[in-house]
């Protein structure tokens, strides 16, 4: 497969018109019609330019495999997933390459529960992919009779098309989060919300949900037409000119979104970053106070989550890195919350997809319970810093390296269900090989962001080889 575009178990994402050409987007669509056996399908995406384009490339290769699909326009990723449940879909595309600049696109998969593919169905669609064995139906079977939009049966082949976004479709997602907190707390307080959608697919969900909950907004960014105006990434590098913009407003708040709307950073009343890893965190303390159960977050997730779930009694179960292996096991252990470090919280009552729209809303029904400031809140969770470090090397090193680093710290909790995971009572560090490149990703986490660098650089001797093995090892 060629290097310049990325095929992994989840779908592919390349530069449009280099890695991304129509022809790959049209045989990886046709590999997932062929997948669901030519079922209904969804398909949405976010705002960039190049997806008007891809979209109807996508149709023709649903189409192609006898799929009627149901294209509901710009939205953001977890209304997708929602959008196959309420049309008995057997799975959706959603068309996005995430955080992504935007000359990049992508094609993300979801099966028939509205969750992103499992790692081992993501490879059933690879290998179609990669053999180029799809599915063929005559022209007068092209497409099948389906779930209608929103009601009724679609004729053979019919293509559901909404305008630029899908009102039922939000207004699906935005009455369930409405059902899941309490508005008219939340209504009494009238916070002031600043939302940057940098352009992206959140723009008219964000406004549903806050004109829900009564809460006056700024909104920038609302335009869903991809064109970021800063890096589409959420994290505090890329925000410098946001951050301002809260304390000005007079916002209790500042809500960050990427392009597909499935990661939620957090600004606090004083225009302080206060990232990702804490919006999850902040999330699963409100969920734990109104039903208490079981957490899972992934192997390179900040351990605060893990201290509120014991502080409260309930197991936290931690998954291999990536949305579909904590919903598996979100699945398994029935948890009542989930998600990952990088803002994404799931919560099973909406869907098992990343969504930071109830994201918001548990963190304003917090807010709101507690009288406190999103600052005071912070304050109180557990105080420790994340420092994220890479290292180039080899794959077939990658063994060695794992066993040197067990060596290396000998008394460390070691994990390999997702590359190596070494835990302390004052800290942790995952090294993990990356999907895409010949690296191997670092993350360390410790109550000081100093010991978090530091043991970032050790780990990083170690993999370089700058480490030996001492004759005699520590017991």
């Amino acid at each position: 497969m060629p290097s310049d575009l990325i095929v992994s178990v989840s779908g592919i994402r390349g530069i449009v018109g280099q890695g991304l050409t129509n022809q790959r987007v049209l045989a990886f669509a046709a590999a997932f019609g062929t997948y669901v056996a030519g079922g209904p399908v969804v398909v949405s995406r976010d705002g960039r330019p190049s997806g008007l384009m891809l979209r109807h490339v996508v149709l023709a290769g649903l189409l192609e495999t006898g799929c009627t699909v149901h294209t509901i326009g710009i939205a953001p990723t977890p209304t997708c997933g929602l959008a196959v449940r309420r049309l008995g879909a057997a799975g959706a595309i959603q068309i996005t390459a995430s955080h992504n600049p935007a000359e990049w696109n992508g094609l993300k998969l979801f099966d028939k529960s509205g969750a992103v593919l499992t790692a081992a169905e993501g490879l059933q669609v690879k290998h179609l992919f990669n053999e180029a064995s799809f599915r063929k139906v005559p022209w007068n079977l092209l497409g099948r009779p389906g779930f209608g939009f929103p009601q009724g049966r679609l004729r053979r082949g019919q293509v559901i098309q909404t305008s630029s976004f899908c009102p039922q479709a939000l207004d699906w997602h935005k009455d369930r989060i409405l059902e899941l907190v309490d508005v008219q707390r939340i209504r009494r307080r009238g916070f002031s919300i600043f939302v940057d959608a940098n352009g992206g697919a959140g723009g008219h969900l964000s406004m549903q949900v806050l004109n829900g909950l009564g809460c006056p907004f700024v909104l920038q960014g609302g335009n869903e037409d991809g064109n970021f105006e800063h890096p589409p990434e959420p994290l505090a590098e890329n925000l410098q000119d946001i951050l301002p913009h809260i304390p000005r407003t007079g916002a209790a708040v500042g809500f960050v979104l990427d392009p597909d709307a499935d990661r939620l950073a957090l600004i606090d009343e004083t225009g302080r970053y206060i990232g990702e890893e804490l919006t999850l965190a902040l999330a699963v303390t409100f969920r734990l106070n109104q039903e208490k159960g079981p957490v899972v977050i992934n192997m390179s997730t900040s351990r605060t989550v893990e201290d509120i779930a014991r502080r409260v009694g309930v197991p936290c179960y931690r998954s291999a890195v990536g949305e579909a292996n904590v919903a598996e096991k979100m699945r398994e252990v029935n948890a009542v919350i989930g998600g990952e470090g990088n803002g994404g919280v799931i919560d099973p009552r909406v869907g098992h997809v990343r969504d930071p729209f109830i994201g918001m809303g548990l963190i304003l029904n917090l807010l709101a319970d507690t009288g406190k400031p999103l600052s005071a809140l912070v304050a109180e969770l557990p105080a420790y810093a994340i420092v994220k470090d890479k290292a180039t090397i080899a794959p077939e090193r990658l063994p060695q390296v794992f066993t040197n680093l067990e060596k290396r710290w000998p008394k460390a909790k070691a994990n390999r269900l997702d590359g190596l995971r070494l835990d302390w009572e004052d800290g942790w560090v995952h090294v993990r090989p990356s999907n895409t490149e010949p690296i191997v990703r670092i993350i360390a986490e410790a109550h000081t962001k100093e010991d978090a660098r530091r043991l970032c650089q050790e780990v990083g001797k170690v993999v370089s080889g700058e480490w030996r093995i001492p004759n005699k090892l520590p017991m």
